[in-house]
């Protein structure tokens, strides 16, 4: 039973979903088997649920049938019932949370019943509850649109001369169509930059052909905000884009539910991060900024909880920065916000980032010696990191040793293509510093050189450095 779609489903339900479920199971509208409520209540007491003992087919057959002989059709079958009443409840629950869209589905039930009075005030109850709404994102539009289409459905009912509302039910179509469409072309779009994913995009190029001959539906929160996350990702060396979506995140942030405008952040973000590993330094102190933004209006956490890939993000952009406090600070107060299983390694790995961008190579180099970590990138960082110090401390041995340790570990692990470039390159170019006298400035400027146009080349700046000192 441990491994059942039951089993998984009532582990994730609080204390307040499981006290409701028990009147849902026990209601005679949802559930007349009286097993399936003594099934529920078998599994729900104590820890039955996370025991494996206690999960035994024939322990619980026993529990529910005390005078019976084990019949594992028998068991099969309660734990069905009882899983389409748990999926029952969660779907009711889930399409309550919609409001609007709950008075509309009333609307559309007294509209075939001809009832006409109850019809009008399902509706005008939606559309108060529509309107006094905070958010206006992609769901308000959708709604919009289905207030307007059970309308026209209600008015062409009663003759051929009644107004029907159907430029209303057009432009309301339009807009959640539009709206739809370029926050999923957003989303695709990020996806195959990561996952080298080709998309047919669709209608995606009419929508935005759409949008900028129609340029009034940039008064639209949700169309301005994806359209110029588009237009930014796709057009990245057109800033414009960029500093208008600042400019809309800004004004309309507050109207979309958390988890979208986490994600809304993440996208000029991400634009962010692309400008900064073409060698384009203002957009450190942009992206530090749009996280600043983020902490302070707590939309980077879910359920309480920091991403590690968010948190491992920050620290580095504000060691390159230098803001050295702020960062310190920030390990010790978001670290209680990381999962259990990541939080002493990521914190352990930040803080050896912390000392080693302080100069505190004994610190660092403390902390990283006993780090850790399954991420092929941030061991990747970690070796870097101890390169550069094994470098700036002389210790040539140790670092030749590194340098090898490293190449092998690219070429054992499947690091993704820009990745594996990059630190294919500083190995490179670490060794040829290694090589380099300071009496030949010939070959120092043509290293120089070389640094400069290499891509991708994510130490540019420190290696650079140790060039000029020669």
């Amino acid at each position: 039973m441990e491994k059942s779609h039951l089993i998984h489903i009532l582990r994730v339900l609080d204390k307040k979903e499981v006290k409701e479920l028990r009147k849902w199971v026990n209601s005679p509208a949802h559930n007349l088997r009286r097993d399936v409520i003594d099934l529920f209540e078998y599994l729900v007491v104590g820890q039955h649920l996370y025991a494996e003992k206690h999960l035994e087919k024939e322990r619980v057959f026993q529990a529910i049938y005390p005078n019976k002989t084990f019949n594992d059709a028998e068991m099969r079958q309660v734990m069905h019932f009882l899983l389409k009443a748990v999926e029952n409840f969660l779907v009711y629950n889930e399409l309550l949370k919609d409001e609007v869209r709950t008075q509309t589905m009333l609307a559309k039930v007294y509209r075939k019943r001809q009832l006409a009075k109850q019809f009008q005030k399902a509706i005008e109850t939606g559309r108060e509850i529509q309107e006094s709404q905070p958010y206006r994102n992609h769901q308000y539009f959708e709604n919009e649109y289905f207030l307007q289409f059970e309308q026209f459905n209600y008015l062409s009912s009663l003759g051929r001369t009644v107004p029907l509302n159907l430029q209303e039910v057009s432009d309301s179509n339009d807009i959640s169509f539009i709206i739809n469409k370029l926050q999923v072309g957003c989303i695709m779009l990020s996806h195959q930059k990561v996952f080298k994913t080709n998309y047919d995009n669709g209608l995606l190029n009419q929508a935005l052909e759409y949008v900028e001959q129609n340029e009034m539906l940039l008064e639209y929160p949700p169309i301005a905000i994806y359209y110029f996350v588009y237009k930014a990702s796709v057009n990245s060396d057109v800033e414009d884009y960029f500093e208008k979506l600042k400019g809309r995140i800004a004004t309309h942030g507050d109207l979309f539910p958390i988890h979208e405008i986490r994600s809304i952040y993440l996208f000029a973000i991400n634009y962010c991060i692309g400008k900064m590993n073409r060698g384009e330094s203002k957009f450190i102190r942009e992206a530090f900024t749009l996280y600043q933004q983020g902490l302070q209006k707590q939309i980077f956490l879910d359920n309480g909880l920091l991403s590690r890939f968010t948190f491992g993000n920050i620290v580095p952009i504000g060691l390159q920065l230098k803001e050295y406090q702020w960062v310190k600070d920030f390990i010790e107060t978001y670290q209680h916000n990381l999962e259990e299983k990541y939080k002493d390694s990521l914190v352990q790995f930040n803080l050896a980032h912390l000392y080693f961008e302080t100069k505190d190579y004994k610190q660092a180099m403390k902390l990283i010696a006993r780090f850790d970590y399954d991420d092929m990138l941030i061991m990747l960082v970690a070796k870097t990191m101890l390169l550069k110090m094994y470098y700036e401390l002389d210790e040539f041995n140790a670092l030749d040793s590194l340098l090898g340790s490293m190449k092998t570990y690219l070429q054992r692990k499947k690091v993704m293509g820009y990745h594996k470039d990059n630190y294919k390159n500083i190995i490179q170019y670490t060794k040829k510093l290694l090589k380099l006298t300071h009496y030949d400035k010939e070959k120092i400027q043509k290293l120089k050189q070389e640094i400069e146009t290499t891509n991708p080349l994510t130490e540019r700046k420190w290696l650079l450095a140790q060039l000029d000192k020669m």
